[in-house]
C-alpha cells in the first residue's frame, strides 16, 4: 500500500493536487489547538467586522472570529468524516471478505442483509433519527448511525474481489497448510483489497461530510458543536448574506469545497490506479 501511494505521488498529478488540498485542510484544522478563543463562546470579539489584518476572515454577528471558528469547524467536520469512514470500513471489510470467501448460505444471508441496507432511504431515516433522539442526538451518535448505514455498497464491492481471491493458488496453499479462515482473510486477502478500501474511504468521507453539512444547515444535528454545516446554519439564522456579512458563509463554503475536491481527486486517482483500462488509456494504449 505504501508503494502504491508513493507511485501515485510520483506519477499522478491529480493525486498530488488532492493530497495538497486535503493536507491544507488538515493544517487549518490542526491550528485549532492554538485558538485564543473557546469555540462555543460568543461575543468575544466585535461583531460583523469584515476581513482585515486584525481578523483575517472577519467576525460573525455572534462576535466570533471566523478564522478560529473555521479551524474548529473544519476539525470537527473532518473528524466526523474519518470516524464514519473508519467504522463503516470495518463493517464493509468483515461482511465483504467473509461473504466472498465462505460462499454458500453464509454469502446468501450476508448479502440479503447487505442489500437491505442498500435500499434503505438514508436521508429520511437520518431526519427521523434526529426527531426521535432530539435531546440525546450528539456528534458521536450521529457518526455511529451513519457508519451503520454507509457500508453496504462497499461491502458488495469487496465481496466481488474476495470471490476472485478465493480461487487464487495462494489461497488454496493456505488452506492446505492448515491456516484458519481468519488467517487467510487477514494475511492473504486483506492486503489485496486495501487499495479499494483507500478509494472507498475517500468517497465515504465525502459522503458522510456532505450529509452532515446538509443536516447541520437544516438544523437536524447538534448545532452547538462547531462544524462547517453549523457555521452556515448560524449564518443563515442571522441572515448573513442579507446583512452583508458574506464572509461568514463564503469562507466555510470555500473550505468544504476545497476538502471535497481534494478527497474526490484522491479517490479518482486511486480508482485509476486500480483499474488497468484507465491506466492504459492514460498511457495512450487503450482501445480506440
Amino acid at each position: 500500500m505504501g508503494k502504491i501511494l508513493a507511485d501515485l505521488l510520483r506519477f499522478n498529478i491529480e493525486f498530488r493536487i488532492g493530497a495538497l488540498l486535503v493536507g491544507l485542510a488538515l493544517i487549518i484544522a490542526a491550528l485549532s489547538i492554538f485558538s485564543p478563543y473557546s469555540p462555543i463562546d460568543v461575543y468575544t470579539v466585535p461583531p460583523d467586522v469584515p476581513p482585515s489584518s486584525a481578523y483575517w476572515l472577519g467576525t460573525t454577528s455572534r462576535g466570533q472570529d471566523v478564522f478560529w471558528q473555521l479551524t474548529f469547524a473544519l476539525r470537527n467536520t473532518l473528524l466526523f468524516g474519518f470516524a464514519v469512514a473508519i467504522l463503516s470500513r470495518i463493517f464493509s471489510l468483515v461482511i465483504g471478505l467473509v461473504s466472498g470467501y465462505k460462499g454458500g448460505w453464509v454469502d446468501r444471508v450476508l448479502m440479503a442483509i447487505n442489500d437491505t441496507f442498500i435500499i434503505i432511504p438514508l436521508f429520511p431515516l437520518l431526519v427521523l433519527c434526529y426527531f426521535v433522539l432530539r435531546d440525546s442526538m450528539s456528534w458521536a451518535l450521529l457518526a455511529l448511525i451513519m457508519a451503520s448505514l454507509g457500508w453496504a455498497y462497499d461491502a458488495r464491492l469487496i465481496r466481488s474481489v474476495a470471490m476472485s481471491l478465493k480461487t487464487r493458488e495462494y489461497t488454496r496453499t493456505g488452506v492446505f497448510s492448515g491456516m484458519s479462515t481468519r488467517e487467510i482473510l487477514m494475511q492473504e486477502h486483506l492486503p489485496h483489497v486495501m487499495p479499494i478500501v483507500f478509494s472507498t474511504t475517500m468517497n465515504n468521507i465525502n459522503w458522510s461530510i456532505g450529509l452532515e453539512v446538509t443536516l447541520s444547515v437544516l438544523g437536524f444535528t447538534d448545532i452547538n458543536t462547531p462544524t462547517i454545516g453549523g457555521m452556515i446554519y448560524w449564518a443563515n439564522q442571522h441572515t448573513a448574506m442579507v446583512a452583508g456579512v458574506w464572509w461568514w458563509i463564503a469562507f466555510p463554503i470555500a473550505a468544504i469545497v476545497m476538502t471535497f475536491v481534494g478527497l474526490f481527486l484522491l479517490a479518482v486517482s486511486m480508482n485509476e490506479y486500480i483499474d488497468p483500462r484507465s491506466r492504459l488509456n492514460r498511457m495512450g494504449g487503450g482501445a480506440s
